[in-house]
């Protein structure tokens, strides 16, 4: 049956014919499948059916045991009958909402940080080729302000064309919760790293481009991770 409010309508049509002719009200075997099982528990649920989730472990061993290693979606689903009537399956015993929001966001709170992971090793991959001398200049290298101060000034060139005051303007205008003297002395670390980078000229743009997307990138997870956190 399709995953969608008519199919599943179709599908209790089937379980009240059943219960009809039965005199028992039918109850729901399925085997967890990701989050593909879950609009089928949700609309039973709904209307009062017992539902019983078959770890996919379970079922693929009862399966193994069989001779016939045909798969097919009938015959798999008549393995879920068998295990119905063979083990002592435990009814399906639905949490709180809270405790499955939290579940759900402590998830994605996990796969954004791996991916923040995985995105700040790419960057800086492109940084120690563009201006590896950068770090240490600010405290925190994945700063907001580090990282807007870059995008400003992304080369030694750009850093050494400039004037020593339009880039301390630039980073106490970033980062404002700080003194002026502070982004003074970040302007004066920021301009030595520049003179002693060994690439003094790029010769990529494409190292520009990219540095500048990672860093959009990074600055979003950051938002999001700590919108997350806060929840």
């Amino acid at each position: 049956m399709a995953h969608k409010l008519d199919g599943l309508k179709c599908l209790h049509d089937f379980l009240l014919e059943v219960e009809r002719v039965s005199g028992v009200r039918p109850q729901a075997v399925l085997e967890a499948t990701g989050h593909y099982h879950t609009p089928i528990v949700q609309y039973y649920e709904e209307r009062n059916y017992l539902i019983i989730i078959v770890n996919p472990l379970i079922s693929y061993r009862a399966k193994s045991s069989s001779l016939r290693k045909v798969k097919t979606d009938i015959i798999d689903a008549h393995h879920l009958c068998e295990l119905y009537y063979k083990e002592e399956l435990v009814p399906y015993k639905k949490r709180g909402i809270q405790l499955l929001d939290l579940r759900n966001l402590t998830r994605q709170h996990e796969n954004l940080t791996n991916i923040y992971v995985q995105t700040k090793l790419q960057f800086q991959a492109i940084l120690d080729q563009v201006s590896p001398e950068y770090r240490g200049v600010f405290g925190d290298l994945y700063s907001a302000v580090s990282l807007l101060t870059l995008v400003e000034f992304p080369t030694s060139n750009d850093v050494l064309t400039a004037e020593e005051q339009e880039i301390s303007n630039k980073i106490h205008e970033l980062c404002k919760s700080r003194s002026y003297s502070w982004a003074e002395a970040r302007s004066q670390k920021l301009i030595d790293a520049a003179k002693r980078n060994p690439f003094q000229n790029n010769l990529y743009q494409s190292h520009i481009l990219t540095m500048e997307m990672y860093i959009k990138v990074l600055l979003e997870y950051q938002k999001h991770l700590s919108s997350l956190e806060k929840r």
